[in-house]
């Protein structure tokens, strides 16, 4: 994609765009916001660095690409860390900038952006590059610092110290490269906690020279010691002139020499792969039950401070006309209890044919414009004859207690969610995170994994993990694995339990596994991993605690696997119940179901026990 650089003059924002050309991205220009007052270095914003900001003047020289340049009018008006369009916030600064870059490069596609830790940045520039049709490029976003910072000082990139912030640090390390101060900033890393990279705001630098400086690198002509208001915060103001080079474009041939791009495995995740065994793995086609003419009742249901509403569907005709009355429908039930669309926790969309799911999803998207729209699965299923759609979601009352992660651009961390989905959404109240389906993307370039279907099981675990990671969500409730065909059903069982005994070996009720195997999945993915999760520090209490203290119980989850009806009851009023197996085996528990259960149909094509590998079993979830 072509692409526009925003810059800041420090290392993060060059560094990336030496990855954006190593991903095959075309630099067409940079961008820069500055302090409104000249003479005015370092202006506290939330989102942007401004010391240094004069050395910006020479890049377009030096690079010889366009800068575009507008002043910093706004302030940190809102300070929510999921960020809504709000009139007089600096946010608004960078979408006019980037709104003129576009109206003189109306083919850019994409920008980059240095934030690694940063969510309050990542987050506005996300929003507004989805607000003017942009992608972010973000490929610094999750990575160790201490890697990193070993790359940024090996990858001929002259960056030095223009601001102190931090505890050990002080004005005798300003004007200091990165090499030089590198071995102090592990020291201080080990002893105080120190962020390498200076993301918890303990230094800044500014790049006078880059290996895409294509005619020139800046020197320092005058530099002054500032002593900022805090007495532990010095800046270097500095006067810098312009040195010409030889160009040495034409002797790059491949950017790549100057980054080091992290494996798509991460240590771990490669190890699993590596004891995976070798499996002949055959297809075999897949057996489509005739489909039913029935429909399940639309079912709601109270629990504590979660509301399920389940098995929307339509008897429209049309495609459109379905998903538009589902919504209707939606929209009564959040109203009656004097909710709305943001409310929702998380959803499943059930699709008849995948084919239908760009019409389905350009309705989707209108009712989910808010921040962390709710966390999805979508699959294509054995729907009921003429039903092209089935719509269950997961509502929280207390809008306050909905957290989550809705990282949009690209990098290599995990797949960005660009549709109306978050990758988690959290409820503080339960201390419950829901995690949308993931498939064995390839983060960088978002492109479907090409690999054997062993590493592309295991990389789209990898991404269910990296978000429970991220999020602090670290221990399984229920794991739900969606297989197109059954010859995955051994890979995927085999590849959990070792997940599980390096991931959460001292939690027994990790091992809640549902597998199920559907007719298609997004991108035509072999394989896609989904769940709930919890923190530690809200202890999870297993059916089988002696524990009497109700405070300490925040959900129960529970998975059965029957065969047949009596295998099974449907007793208790205060469970909610996701129940997954064929049509035909669903039919013969429909007249069990009574009026009190409250329960969510998922049709499949079979249902496995991940002991015995068995198809054809009903796979019922109670969650209390």
């Amino acid at each position: 994609m072509k692409f526009v650089a925003l810059v800041s003059g420090g290392k993060d924002s060059c560094f990336n765009i030496l990855h954006c050309l190593a991903q095959g991205h075309e630099l067409v220009c940079l961008a820069n916001l500055y302090p409104p007052e000249e003479d005015n270095d370092e202006i506290d914003s939330y989102m942007y660095q401004t010391v240094g900001h004069n050395v910006l003047s020479l890049y377009e020289k030096c690079i010889g690409k366009p800068m575009y340049r507008k002043p910093i009018l706004g302030s940190s008006s809102n300070q929510n860390l999921e960020y809504n369009k709000t009139d007089n916030d600096e946010t608004e600064d960078l979408y006019k900038l980037l709104s003129t870059v576009l109206e003189n490069h109306p083919d850019v596609q994409a920008v980059s952006v240095g934030a690694i830790l940063s969510s309050y940045q990542r987050t506005r520039v996300e929003d507004v590059c989805s607000r003017l049709g942009l992608t972010s490029l973000a490929y610094l976003w999750q990575r160790d610092q201490g890697e990193l910072m070993n790359e940024m000082c090996q990858s001929e990139m002259e960056a030095r110290i223009v601001k102190v912030a931090a505890i050990g640090l002080d004005e005798t390390n300003l004007g200091m490269t990165l090499q030089e101060i590198h071995p102090t900033l592990l020291k201080l890393n080990k002893m105080f906690g120190v962020h390498i990279c200076g993301e918890g705001g303990e230094f800044e630098t500014t790049v006078l020279d880059a290996p895409f400086f294509k005619y020139g690198k800046i020197t320092i002509v005058n530099k002054e010691i500032v002593k900022h208001t805090n007495d532990d915060v010095w800046y270097l103001k500095i006067k810098v002139g312009f040195e010409a080079k030889t160009p040495r474009i034409a002797e790059i041939k491949d950017w790549s020499d100057f980054i080091v791009e992290p494996p798509l495995l991460t240590e771990t995740f490669q190890a699993l792969y590596d004891q995976m065994p070798v499996l002949d793995i055959i297809d075999k086609e897949i057996s489509i039950v005739s489909k039913n003419v029935w429909t399940w009742d639309q079912n709601v249901y109270e629990q504590d401070e979660l509301i399920y509403i389940s098995n929307l569907v339509s008897s429209d005709e049309s495609v459109e006309g379905q998903i538009i009355d589902i919504f209707s429908k939606l929209k009564e039930i959040l109203i009656d209890y004097k909710l709305d669309f943001p409310n929702i926790q998380s959803s499943k969309l059930l699709v008849n044919d995948m084919a239908n799911f760009a019409n389905i999803n350009s309705i989707y998207v209108k009712y989910f414009t808010k921040p962390l729209p709710p966390a999805r699965i979508c699959v294509e299923t054995n729907l009921p004859k003429g039903i092209h759609a089935q719509l269950s979601v997961v509502v929280l009352k207390d809008i306050n207690s909905k957290n989550g992660l809705h990282v949009q651009g690209r990098s290599y961390w995990a797949p960005c969610n660009i549709g109306p989905y978050s990758q988690a959404i959290s409820d503080k109240n339960s201390g419950i995170m829901r995690i949308s389906g993931q498939i064995p993307l390839i983060p960088k370039n978002m492109e479907l994994s090409s690999y054997d279907k062993v590493l592309s099981s295991v990389l789209s675990l990898q991404h269910y993990d990296s978000i429970k990671d991220v999020t602090g969500y670290k221990h399984n409730l229920l794991t739900i694995c969606f297989i197109k065909n059954e010859s995955l059903v051994e890979i995927v069982s085999n590849l959990f339990e070792e997940y599980i005994s390096i991931s959460d070996e001292d939690n027994k009720s990790t091992k809640n596994l549902v597998i199920v195997q559907v007719t298609q999945l997004p991108k035509n993915a072999d394989v896609e991993w989904g769940g709930m999760c919890y923190r530690e520090n809200n202890q999870y209490i297993s059916y089988e605690s002696d524990s009497e203290d109700e405070e300490d119980i925040k959900k129960l989850v529970k998975v059965s696997y029957i065969d047949t009806l009596s295998d099974f009851k449907f007793e208790d009023k205060d469970v909610f119940y996701e129940i997954y197996g064929n049509p035909e085996k669903l039919t013969q528990i429909r007249t069990q179901l009574g009026e009190f259960c409250k329960y969510e149909i998922f049709p499949v094509v079979q249902a496995f026990d991940k002991v015995s590998r068995n198809g054809s079993k009903i796979s019922i979830v109670e969650i209390r």
